[in-house]
């Protein structure tokens, strides 16, 4: 797709992660988490299935036990054995160099490995276990996010800069303190990393907070002070629309000045709700932003006095609901499906020209309209449905769009 001329990218270094490359000029990469028990592989598995199904191109697990570490090459095993391939990342704490040494089938099975400064150790013991975790990651060729996280900031660092900036003559304040301590941690981290001998093309770096306005600030300074590549996301964005709106918030401002490489919506899921949604609030970040293309974009009024038939609502969910649940198999038919545009409207106001800017538009009539609806392709009115099947001919007119338009040109070339 063609990216919106007023959005330049951060340039950093691209970092390869299995199948998938981090940074440089490739595609901000969406990323997600399980909160299943690791130690059960097969209910892990199917997360991670339906995680890479929804749009997460990365997936995080957690690894904290000695049981845990056992079954992520089980894990492993059992996706590769129906074709996800998606890359998981290992996400260590306290006991990351314990678990790493002592299951090398676990450090080969995972495809990155997340560590956390303010964790890994202390005292002095910090920077022997810091340099065990790297040194695994070296030996076999895995990159390293080190993941810095205000809930769990490095202690000696923080009383460190404290102490010094009580002793400045213009003193910041303690949540300044705070965000330059999330840098320091990230950059002294990243800085050691290299000195042990991981690769700069090893190491993605990220800050999380949980306030819009500090994630700004901090992500803003991290990236003015280094080239390495960024994972973007609030720590606890919050549940249902607060999570979402919260994190479209910050990411999306600083995802137009061109920074972040990887991200990931951190949402709580709803009550029995699907963990899946976070990769999906991802992927419309992405695509209504003009990053990424990942799905048609269905356009759809949000209705008014004119509008009190609920047609048009149930119609828009419906195809909404159609173009996600098939794009699996368009995806692999019908190259560029992903930049599709469709409108659905309910009324003579907005409804034909906007669904002349789709590809392909349907106008519905609004209260006290005639009863008929003009579909739109290209521009051009094509037809008009009417009566009680509008949403059964609708995708059959879809359908055939887009085996018409996207269909490979070998395949064009003997209809």
């Amino acid at each position: 797709m063609n990216v919106h001329p007023l959005y330049h990218r951060r340039r950093s270094v691209g970092v390869r992660v299995g199948s998938v490359t981090i940074g440089g000029d490739h595609p901000i990469v969406v990323q997600s988490m399980t909160n299943t028990d690791t130690a059960d592989a097969a209910g892990t598995a199917r997360q991670i299935q339906q995680l890479a199904a929804a749009g997460s191109e990365l997936v995080r697990i957690t690894v904290n036990t000695e049981e845990a570490a056992e079954q992520v090459p089980r894990i492993r095993d059992l996706l590769d054995a129906v074709g996800c391939r998606v890359p998981l990342i290992g996400d260590f704490h306290y006991n990351g160099h314990l678990l790493l040494t002592k299951y090398p089938s676990c450090a080969e099975a995972l495809g990155k490995y997340r560590i956390n400064p303010g964790n890994v150790g202390f005292g002095r013991k910090k920077d022997a276990q810091f340099a065990s975790m790297i040194e695994v990651a070296i030996a076999r060729n895995k990159p390293v996010r080190i993941g810095v996280n205000w809930g769990s900031l490095d202690q000696a660092l923080v009383v460190k800069m404290m102490d010094d900036n009580a002793r400045s003559a213009n003193p910041l304040s303690a949540d300044e303190i705070t965000r330059a301590a999330l840098i320091e941690s990230a950059l002294i981290s990243a800085a050691k990393a290299e000195e042990i001998g991981l690769p700069r093309d090893k190491i993605v770096l990220s800050c999380k907070v949980s306030g819009v306005q500090d994630l700004i600030a901090v992500y803003a300074e991290l990236a003015a002070r280094c080239d390495y590549a960024l994972h973007l996301g609030l720590t606890e964005a919050g549940m249902g629309s607060k999570g979402i709106v919260a994190s479209t918030a910050g990411m999306g401002i600083l995802l137009q000045q061109g920074i972040g490489d990887t991200i990931r919506v951190s949402l709580t899921p709803e009550p029995g709700g699907e963990r899946a949604q976070e990769a999906v609030v991802a992927q419309e970040i992405l695509q209504t932003m003009g990053l990424r293309s990942f799905t048609p974009l269905v356009t759809a009024c949000p209705g008014c006095g004119r509008t009190t038939s609920t047609v048009f609502q149930e119609l828009a969910q419906e195809i909404q609901a159609y173009v996600r649940t098939q794009m699996p198999i368009w995806r692999e038919q019908y190259p560029g499906v992903e930049d599709m545009s469709l409108a659905v409207m309910g009324c003579v106001v907005n409804g034909p020209g906007e669904s002349k800017h789709a590809n392909i538009g349907i106008s519905l009539p609004g209260t006290g309209e005639a009863p008929s609806a003009p579909v739109f392709i290209d521009g051009e009115k094509v037809t008009t449905l009417r009566g009680e099947h509008i949403a059964r001919e609708f995708r059959a007119i879809l359908d055939d769009y887009v085996k018409r338009k996207y269909a490979p040109a070998a395949a064009q070339a003997t209809v």
